[in-house]
């Protein structure tokens, strides 16, 4: 053995120890050595770029390894290193790659998993997070049941894999896998307070359980719940310091919680690290146009957008502005993309939608319509919406309340103004209009009715007897007293300290009676659009969570007549109690209409509701933008250029008595 050979081995155990020993100084002083020796050996230059990684030297490491995976393409250890460093770069799509690179080599390297999961929660890819936490904890294959549930919601089969999850869980009760699994199918069809529970129940079980820990955040920020969404998201980042996916989480929840600053501030920091990830530009961007920054959200979705040209959620964002026009560049790019994505999913739904939104501003109108429907049929795919379980709902609400129901008893509060409806009519406009007066004050979509009325009548199966409302019938005076208290507390996050306060949640119509049993003296405002351009307006919309009956034309029909239906009970035993606002006579005569709406709010005119776009408040829903500007008549018609492609809408309402 010569003596270059004697020296490197003794400088190849020095390195090896001092990795071991995790002082990567030593080691990057041994390799460089060892290098003088003999360039271009591969072991020092990996052992050198591991060292570098950890030293945060990133540029370097970076060189070394691509250098050492590229000799070497089997050695899963340089592609882990790789991708870890690029991790820590904030280089979240070429990480996966590598990452993903040195798991196929090998299925044994946790952290290859570990930081699998943290990129794919980071990206939104809950499936792929779920397997990559399974994989590090050493479980290669989950029980064949799971992974067909797994299957079929990573498919959008949601209510399929529901039922698979749940009979697995009646075998399995411990499973928190599974149970993970359950709450995540809930959380996405919109049964939150199941979820929580679920979740509570998962992290009992299994207190490091991080990912379900933050579903159970995503869960708690969607009941509004942010002050404990909060405290649980501290708890995370305790436990794993700097995760990008909970680093960003933390930022959407800020925003979500309407902490604009502290949420912009956050997001900055997440974009220093990972400046190029399409998913993180595209929620910044969110939180700037909800925190009135539309100028900065344009900006921002556009570099989501360069980042990645396939990012379907960023387009359809720029498209739902509603004051964005996009270019015939732009327009011709998300034609290829969109013809070019094989997969239905969010990335080609969400293009979908949006290059319908852009042939519409271009009068293209045909084509438009071909847009929204294939948006629409891979949406209906990944929805498990049910309009015979509306249908059963509203029949059993007109058949169980009556007009002796109310007496006037209850809570005494008259300080809650609901504005309720279809989506796309008109509310959020309503909405502006009222906070425009100096004694009232917006809100949030507020979930508090709908939660209420889940505790009172319980959680049901569609096979189950429909109870709700009628059981409300059955409350006591304390047992209403207290609801309504309980509505008003729950409340009291969202408010400044004004008289009135506005609860804007159109889904809230099915709800009526059991706000007038609790709240007897709140307001009620009915936010109504004429039938075709309401169905319309809904159709072409792609909505960020719920509203799972608006992406079919029998769909949206079906649940207009089922509404207006509704609408016409509470008006025949609440005379007076409801006001119904027609969005087309606020166009037309908006003086005429804000004086309605106060008198029936008992609140004297203000002139600034009749300049309501000089209100400065965060707006968050699709008319953020719109309600920004005076007013435009420019969409009552709108749905006329597509008469001849919504004749299923036309022959329901017609048949349905509604148009």
């Amino acid at each position: 053995m010569n003596a270059t050979t004697e020296e490197l081995d003794g400088l190849l155990e020095a390195a090896r120890a001092a990795t071991r020993e995790n002082r990567p100084e030593d080691v990057i002083r041994a390799c460089e050595t060892a290098l003088d020796l003999a360039p271009g050996d591969k072991r020092f230059e990996f052992m050198q770029g591991a060292a570098l990684r950890r030293a945060g030297e990133h540029e370097k490491a970076l060189a070394l390894l691509r250098g050492v995976v590229e000799a070497m393409p089997g050695f899963a250890a340089a592609h882990l290193e790789l991708g870890l460093d690029l991790l820590s770069m904030g280089r979240l799509a070429a990480a996966r790659q590598a990452l993903e690179s040195a798991a196929s080599i090998d299925a044994t390297l946790k952290p290859a998993w570990i930081a699998l999961c943290e990129i794919r929660s980071a990206e939104g890819d809950h499936p792929g997070a779920a397997e990559a936490y399974r994989r590090s904890l050493g479980t290669t294959e989950p029980d064949p049941a799971l992974q067909k549930a797994y299957d079929l919601y990573s498919k959008g089969r949601l209510g399929i894999a529901e039922g698979i999850v749940r009979e697995y869980l009646r075998q399995r009760p411990m499973d928190v896998d599974a149970i993970r699994l359950l709450a995540q199918i809930g959380i996405d069809l919109g049964i939150v307070d199941e979820a929580i529970k679920l979740l509570e129940r998962c992290l009992e079980l299994a207190p490091d359980f991080h990912f379900a820990r933050s579903n159970y955040v995503t869960a708690l920020g969607r009941q509004q719940r942010f002050d404990k969404a909060l405290v649980e998201m501290d708890r995370l980042q305790r436990a794993v310091p700097g995760n990008l996916a909970y680093l960003s989480q933390q930022a959407a929840l800020l925003s979500m919680a309407g902490r604009f600053d502290e949420a912009h501030e956050k997001f900055a920091a997440v974009i220093r690290q990972a400046p190029d990830n399409p998913r993180i530009l595209t929620n910044f961007g969110h939180s700037l146009r909800y925190g009135g920054k539309g100028d900065e959200a344009i900006d921002t979705y556009l570099k989501a957008i360069e980042a990645d040209p396939d990012a379907g959620e960023a387009w359809w964002s720029l498209a739902n502005l509603k004051t964005f026009r996009f270019s015939d560049a732009q327009v011709a790019s998300m034609r290829e993309r969109l013809e070019a994505i094989e997969r239905d999913g969010p990335d080609k739904f969400h293009l979908a939608f949006a290059l319908g939104k852009a042939l519409e501003d271009a009068g293209e109108y045909d084509d438009s319509f071909a847009a929204y429907t294939t948006g629409n049929q891979i949406k209906r795919r990944f929805s498990a919406y049910d309009r015979d379980d509306t249908k059963a709902r509203v029949d059993a609400a007109i058949a169980q309340t009556s007009a002796d129901w109310f007496d006037g008893t209850g809570h005494e509060s008259d300080e809650p103004i609901f504005i309720v409806g279809l989506p796309r009519a008109g509310s959020t406009l309503l909405e502006q209009i009222l906070a425009s007066h100096s004694m009232v004050e917006a809100t949030a979509e507020l979930p508090f009715i709908g939660q209420i009325a889940t505790d009172v009548a319980g959680r049901r199966k569609r096979t189950d007897e429909i109870l709700y409302p009628g059981i409300i019938e059955e409350l006591t005076l304390d047992q209403r007293q207290a609801l309504g208290q309980q509505y008003l507390a729950r409340s009291r996050i969202y408010r400044e300290g004004k008289p009135r306060f506005i609860d804007k949640l159109p889904n809230n119509f099915m709800h009526v009676a059991l706000i007038k049993r609790i709240l007897p003296n709140a307001t009620i405002i009915d936010a109504r659009r004429e039938p075709m351009a309401a169905c319309f307006a809904n159709l072409k919309q792609l909505f960020a969570q719920g509203q799972e009956f608006t992406y079919s034309q029998e769909d949206i029909a079906n649940y207009y007549a089922d509404y207006v239906r509704l609408m016409d009970h509470w008006q025949s035993i609440l005379p007076g109690g409801v006001l119904t606002v027609q969005y087309e006579d606020v166009v037309a005569d908006l003086e005429s209409q804000v004086k309605r709406m106060l008198e029936h709010c008992g609140l004297p005119f203000e002139e600034g509701c009749i300049e309501f776009h000089r209100t400065e408040r965060a707006v968050r829903t699709a008319s953020s933008e719109q309600v920004r500007q005076p007013i435009y008549k420019d969409a009552i018609a709108q749905w006329k250029h597509y008469e001849k492609h919504l004749a299923p809408v036309r022959k329901i309402l017609e048949e349905r008595k509604v148009l």
